[in-house]
């Protein structure tokens, strides 16, 4: 009979387990290993309390204590990497303090290092582990020759308390450490998709629109000096540049419609996906079936994003696909209320948005206002991508309510 195998940081104490194995002896070294930790961090943090406050009055005191509650942030490092490395407790690492240049000067570099709360717990942390490190290693020490046939189980019990305590004490703030490294990460989303947008807009104008219409006027020119000379050649020109005007017109449409469609603004998702369907080369259903309009940025990312999955079904679908849906509904409370977004088609699926194609750029932009992408594209029995948004009300809705 095997001993089975703990996963580290699932949230419940170790699974039983035979007696002296890998993870006991791990557990004896961190609680031999409590008494010295515990006793540095113990001195430090209250010299360090002391020293502050005693120099409170004075100019040094608080910077002191904010330079004091850094180094704790470094001795609560060093505890997760112990507690990782000898118990398997896999603790997230809090946010890093930004340093004086990104926090707007000194004092609210200080303000935020004196209210920081991971500092402080690692403070209350040192400050209460010395009574149960001795305790913990008197009994491990003695334990290894008093306590041996019960060791192993004393050691598991008294390690739990530790991870308990480092869990409790060392990890991140709550939900909220977590969520604003995530706002981090999705406003660099945000910023480098709009970057990549103004990008290609500047790339339609200068080569389509700009181009088209330089080469417009240098024709009514050579026209205009050919009105006397040769007026049969400068109406031809004249009509050659009258179909110019009209195909730039169409492109400045086309790169109007890309930035923000003006039947969206007009008559919203309804129409604007109605539109949008009606150049798919797959015949497509749609659906929308929304008690009101969203949000103008979420009604544009909703279109965006069923624009761009519709291309990728007349890219992608094959000559199979007999038949495309689009399905748009809200569900949800008025509090938690969420925009679900359905596309489906019966195409020769295998889309892969792991694969690093268009659906994993879509689904970094959802999740960056907090939305989700689901691609399900069996190889061929078709592809259905649920996208789910957050439901905001317009400005105008919530002035009426």
């Amino acid at each position: 009979m095997t001993a089975s195998k703990h996963t580290p940081d699932d949230g419940a104490p170790p699974p039983v387990r035979a007696p002296f194995d890998a993870v006991t002896w791990k557990e004896i070294a961190y609680l031999l290993s409590n008494l010295p930790a515990a006793l540095i961090g113990f001195v430090f943090t209250v010299v360090m309390v002391a020293t502050a406050g005693g120099l409170s009055v004075t100019a040094i005191g608080l910077p002191l204590l904010a330079c004091g509650l850094f180094m704790s942030r470094q001795l609560g490092r060093l505890e997760r990497a112990r507690a990782r490395d000898l118990l398997g407790v896999r603790v997230d690492e809090p946010t890093p303090m930004p340093g004086p240049g990104r926090s707007g000067g000194f004092f609210p570099w200080l303000w935020a290092s004196l209210k920081d709360p991971v500092a402080w717990r690692t403070v209350l942390f040192e400050l209460i582990r010395l009574p149960w490190a001795i305790a913990t290693f008197t009994v491990a020490l003695t334990g290894l020759f008093v306590l041996w046939p019960v060791m192993p189980w004393v050691v598991r019990g008294l390690a739990n308390v530790d991870r308990a305590m480092v869990r409790g004490l060392l990890s991140p703030s709550d939900e909220l450490e977590r969520r604003i490294a995530e706002l981090e990460s999705d406003r660099g989303v945000v910023v480098d998709t709009a970057a990549a947008d103004l990008r290609r807009i500047e790339r339609d104008l200068h080569d389509g629109a700009q181009a088209r219409l330089v080469a417009l006027a240098m024709g009514l020119g050579l026209a205009k000096e050919k009105l006397l000379e040769d007026p049969e050649g400068a109406a031809a020109m004249v009509d050659e540049a009258h179909g110019e005007v009209k195909i730039a017109l169409q492109e400045l449409r086309d790169l109007a419609r890309g930035i923000h469609p003006a039947v969206l603004t007009d008559r919203g998702l309804d129409a604007a996906l109605s539109s949008v369907a009606s150049r798919c080369l797959v015949p497509v259903k749609v659906s929308v079936d929304l008690p009101a309009r969203p949000a103008e940025a979420i009604e544009g990312i909703a279109y965006f994003v069923v624009s761009e999955l519709l291309q990728n079904v007349s890219k992608h679908a094959g000559p199979g696909a007999r038949l495309a849906e689009v399905e748009v509904w809200r569900t949800g409370g008025s509090a938690d209320a969420r925009l679900l977004i359905r596309v489906s088609d019966d195409g020769r699926g295998g889309a892969d948005a792991r694969a690093g194609s268009g659906l994993a750029g879509l689904g970094e932009r959802l999740d960056a206002v907090d939305g989700v992408l689901v691609v399900e594209s069996p190889a061929g029995e078709g592809t259905v991508v649920t996208a789910e948004l957050p439901w905001r009300e317009r400005a105008a809705q919530r002035g009426q309510a």
